[in-house]
């Protein structure tokens, strides 16, 4: 599975367990640490250990694992690296905090939504 179609998947397991604002940012002409981030919310710290384990669990059915993951027990944002694609799962104080939209503003976005 190419880098896009992994990065539209692991959206929509996001939102299949109601994560919101949900994003995919376009980072392939920005820089090579990785081709997209998908970043989205959850209301509460419980919501987001819920949409990383969904998307955790979900991505196995494609045959992906992350690579390497963390916060999953601070559970105020959760990055799940797959190395071309990078889930990022935030409360949204933390989202609203770092800004991941506002760094890499000049790549393009695709909101995922129901």
């Amino acid at each position: 599975m190419n880098s896009k179609d992994l990065a539209k998947e692991l959206a929509e397991l996001a939102l299949s367990k109601k994560a919101e604002n949900i994003k995919i940012l376009d980072l392939r002409n920005l820089t090579t640490i990785t081709d997209f981030f998908v970043i989205c919310t959850g209301n509460s710290d419980t919501h987001v250990k819920a949409v990383a384990d969904a998307v955790i669990e979900g991505s196995k059915e494609y045959g992906e694992r992350p690579w390497h993951k963390e916060g999953i027990s601070h559970r105020s944002w959760v990055l799940l690296d797959y190395v071309e694609v990078v889930v990022h799962i935030f409360l949204n104080e933390t989202r609203n905090f770092y800004g991941l939209e506002k760094l890499w503003g000049d790549a393009p976005v695709t909101e995922i939504s129901d």
